[in-house]
């Protein structure tokens, strides 16, 4: 009887094993969830003129995925959006769960002839606020138009330099590299994207994006 007694409980916890196999075998089997990005930015980001698809968002989202990144890019992007309004908004706009975030603030300030000093304090409040909430960012900056003087754009192109060297940021130094100027890649306002322009934006953040990319996952094992 002892010896039935002993292989019916072997028999049972071998069961019992087995059903917490098949419990955990699926989570286990799971691929990873996507890393979460969020594109904070003015209407360069939210993808004026365009529609959603062809946004700095979505077309960002796509062509990780074709480069094998396992990523979801949400579009916080405000037309009109200063780096000041950018801070008001920054704790809704990046919601709790998200990965990184890309911003692209600060061309409306240099277009309305700011104080770069405001442009920077913002931004800094941004870059503060996420990092406080354990967000890494990577900084899309701006060049100045050259009617507003050599002193101005010195003063507001060292803002991005100085912010990503004080926060060891992944930096891409102009947003519209490429396409500034290019009248064939912009709207008729000769300031905003075509979805083409896009596309060329693309070409050239894409390996900075990678890198943030790369710091994310080294630093959470996320993706």
């Amino acid at each position: 009887m002892q010896r039935h007694h002993g292989f019916a409980v072997r028999a049972i916890v071998a069961m019992l094993i087995g059903y917490v196999g098949l419990l955990l075998g699926p989570a286990v089997a799971q691929p990873d969830r996507p890393l979460r990005l969020v594109a904070l930015g003015d209407s360069l980001t939210a993808g004026y003129g365009l529609p959603a698809e062809a946004a700095f968002p979505a077309a960002l989202e796509r062509a990780l995925q074709a480069r094998d990144h396992n990523v979801e890019v949400a579009n916080a992007g405000v037309s009109g959006d200063t780096a000041s309004g950018g801070l008001q908004r920054v704790d809704w706009s990046v919601p709790d769960g998200t990965d990184g975030v890309i911003l692209e603030l600060g061309a409306n300030d240099m277009l309305r002839g700011l104080d770069p000093a405001i442009t920077r304090q913002a931004l800094e409040g941004i870059i503060q606020r996420l990092k406080a909430r354990g967000i890494p960012v990577m900084l899309a900056g701006m060049y100045a138009s050259r009617n507003l003087g050599p002193e101005y754009g010195a003063r507001f192109e060292a803002v991005y330099r100085d912010l990503a060297r004080t926060y060891d940021l992944v930096l891409y130094p102009f947003f519209l590299d490429g396409i500034a100027g290019q009248q064939a890649l912009n709207l008729p306002d000769g300031m905003h994207p075509t979805a083409q322009g896009v596309e060329r934006i693309l070409q050239g953040i894409l390996p900075s994006v990678e890198t943030f990319i790369g710091r994310i996952r080294e630093r959470t094992g996320a993706g």
